[in-house]
């Protein structure tokens, strides 16, 4: 299922939607139509763990595709969000975890040469968290550098604590797309949070698909362009550490909880790496895709407080 946080007028509160077809079907009317109890929001399913979206699809299947009046909207009448507009939690990133990126990165950003050994964990604030079509912030008071990272976004749906890799992926909500969006002459003293995690930089969505229509996430392509030219291809089976063993590798010593997200790391081809460097500037659009799961567009904008 692709599961998404939307709003079908700017005056109506957020609510939790799965696509079908051209329509976003409401969760929360479609269950009470067939007298049963959904969540109106993304972290309330997850909270309900199997059960909720064993739910969820028996009521799908029985309404067929025929929906009751106000159960169900065109797609394209609706503005989509962030999958999870405000995470409980500060979201994981992961870096240097595509071999290219570690020696683009090296060549860059005076970051090791030598392939990690452990992932590398660094956080994202939830108010860096901005859905599709929201607007990137460029404050140049702040950054001349503002990067960009498509990566694959991992959910977890159940608490994981000292999993075992073989055991990981059953902890797995969904997954999504994020851009992790960085300014690279931000960082301090080895410290990535306040160049990573400004408002506006974790883009995220456009959707959750659910694991099971993704068994296997280390077999996606994933791409990104910037007004319309491309930055960055590759496929998750290139990362150093996969999925399973992030969620593992995490778990050991921090508990990974139900709406808890992982962004598992970017290839090459980010703006720092390049020669001569690229930077993303107000009026730019930066377009993210990975297979199975959709597209992320967001238009850069100019938040420099005047003096």
């Amino acid at each position: 299922m692709k599961l998404v946080t939307y709003r079908a007028s700017v005056e109506c509160a957020a609510r939790l939607g799965v696509i079908e077809g051209d329509l976003v079907v409401d969760v929360e009317r479609l269950a009470e139509g067939q007298g049963e109890s959904l969540p109106v929001s993304m972290l309330g399913l997850i909270d309900t763990g199997r059960p909720g979206l064993e739910t969820l699809r028996a009521c799908l299947e029985a309404a067929g595709g025929h929906h009751k009046p106000g159960s169900a909207t065109a797609l394209a009448n609706v503005r989509l969000l962030a999958p999870i507009p405000r995470p409980r939690k500060n979201i994981f990133g992961i870096g240097l975890n595509y071999v290219e990126h570690v020696a683009e990165s090296a060549a860059s950003l005076d970051t090791s040469k030598d392939l990690p050994k452990q992932p590398v964990v660094f956080s994202k604030p939830p108010t860096s968290v901005i859905g599709p079509g929201d607007a990137i912030e460029h404050n140049a008071k702040i950054t001349k550098q503002l990067d960009w990272e498509v990566e694959l976004a991992v959910i977890i749906g159940t608490t994981a604590r000292r999993v075992a890799r073989k055991d990981a992926l059953a902890h797995v909500f969904g997954y999504s797309v994020m851009i992790d969006v960085s300014a690279r002459d931000n960082r301090r003293a080895g410290q990535w949070i306040f160049s990573k995690g400004m408002d506006s930089y974790a883009p995220f969505g456009p959707c959750i698909v659910t694991a099971d229509e993704i068994p296997d996430p280390q077999t996606l392509d994933l791409w990104l362009t910037v007004n319309g030219v491309e930055k960055q291809r590759s496929n998750t089976r290139h990362m150093l550490f996969k999925v399973d063993e992030l969620i593992a590798d995490i778990s050991t010593g921090i508990t990974l909880e139900p709406g808890d997200i992982i962004a598992s790391g970017t290839p090459e081809g980010v703006g720092a790496g390049r020669t001569p460097q690229e930077w993303l500037h107000p009026g730019d659009v930066v377009v993210g895709h990975v297979q199975g799961i959709g597209t992320l567009r967001n238009p850069v904008v100019n938040s420099t407080p005047e003096d």
